[in-house]
């Protein structure tokens, strides 16, 4: 399909990807690009390395003093979805992808003076009756299995995550940018493709580096944004133990790449908002192993921990097999890498969109004391503002 009102015919409008500076904001022009889909072999993470390395971008080799670009570089966005991430993690990749978008994307942009000349208005924005990838009834009971495998010992949590599209017209961006502004978007932002496009509203770290400290953020925990949703979540055993889980996690994953005895949890469990829900996050942060290479990052990070579970790869099984539609822009990485940084923020809380549909996914640690209905309500209730901002 290729109609001028659908996304091959993008960008109309200037967007700028999660975590780029506020002094590029507005300012960005694509100077190189690479895509990568499991079709294509070889190692992403290897050649996302050497593709940014190619362009002056070596992020985990802050010895390197920062200087500009002789071409004007500014940094790139970096795009790796979950199923790439469990690649990587030598795990199951899950079910294929429903969107026709690549599975990692490196984009390096130069600057460029902010366009002075009027634009045309887009053509207006409609999308279809959402269709979900499972019905309230089978999401429960993949609950069920996942606690009864629970039970038999062979994981101690899986994230559950389910899938929805609906068919559109028009220019989804200003949609998509929409998304990006939601409150608490911490990886608010945009990024563009031939043929497709990834909005995200994103509160979470995964992976920053800066100044040779590693930092990640997970999310866990989630309850209405009352009063009474902020002292039900901070008294909930089961959601603080499901934290606490996660965070261990994490570390171990710091623990890779990081210089021994550094891993230290800065901030456990402390309640931030997100739109109209409480959610619960930590800190934890490491000193950069001296030498690691940004593929070892990746690989030692991705796919996030709190929304695969524990232990990881065991966890991926469980995924692969109970999770009817792949996961695609949702649960990944997405965000900026800059000549002495780096910043990916995992890819809840975001929608992607191709030649003729619009994708969105949601969905929620599954631990023994899960109650399957609870689960089914709380991953309904963290896609309704995604779904809100793109009518």
């Amino acid at each position: 399909m290729n109609r001028p009102d659908v996304v091959e015919a993008l960008p109309r409008m200037v967007v700028d990807p999660p975590g780029v500076p506020a002094a590029c904001r507005g300012r960005l022009t694509e100077h190189a690009r690479w895509q990568w889909r499991p079709a294509d072999g070889g190692d992403p993470a290897t050649h996302v390395e050497q593709f940014l390395a190619d362009h002056g971008l070596h992020p985990t080799d802050q010895s390197r003093p920062a200087r500009p670009h002789p071409h004007g570089i500014c940094g790139a966005a970096l795009y790796v979805s979950a199923a790439a991430g469990a690649v990587l993690a030598g795990g199951a990749p899950g079910a294929p992808n429903p969107a026709d978008l690549p599975e990692v994307a490196v984009v390096v942009y130069e600057h460029t003076d902010p366009p002075t000349h009027h634009r045309l208005p887009p053509p207006p924005w409609w999308h279809g009756p959402w269709t979900e990838s499972w019905s309230p009834r089978q999401h429960a009971e993949a609950v069920t299995a996942i606690r009864r495998a629970i039970g038999h010992g062979d994981v101690y949590q899986v994230n559950l995550v389910g899938h929805a599209s609906a068919p559109y017209t028009g220019d989804p961006l200003p949609a998509l940018t929409r998304l990006g502004h939601l409150p608490g978007a911490r990886y608010g932002g945009v990024l563009t493709g031939p043929g497709w496009a990834i909005g995200c509203a994103s509160p979470e770290t995964l992976i920053e580096l800066r100044h040779r400290t590693l930092t990640t953020r997970p999310i866990k925990g989630t309850r209405p944004a009352t009063t009474a949703g902020r002292v039900d979540l901070l008294t909930s055993a089961k959601e603080r133990a499901e934290h606490i889980m996660i965070v261990d996690l994490e570390r171990n994953d710091l623990a890779r790449v990081a210089r021994t005895g550094s891993v230290r949890v800065d901030d456990l469990f402390a309640v931030r908002r997100w739109c109209d829900l409480w959610q619960a996050e930590s800190t934890i942060r490491a000193d950069i192993a001296d030498g690691l290479g940004l593929a070892d990052l990746l690989r030692a990070v991705c796919p996030g921990g709190s929304v695969t579970g524990a232990p990881k790869l065991a966890a991926l099984d469980h995924i692969a097999a109970l999770e009817p539609v792949g996961r695609g822009a949702g649960m990944g990485a997405l965000g900026w890498v800059g000549p002495d940084h780096l910043d990916l923020g995992l890819t809840i809380r975001t929608a992607a969109v191709d030649g003729t549909a619009v994708h969105v996914w949601a969905g929620g640690g599954i631990t023994w004391d899960s109650d399957p209905d609870a689960e089914v309500a709380e991953a309904a209730a963290k896609t309704t503002p995604v779904r809100a901002a793109l009518t």
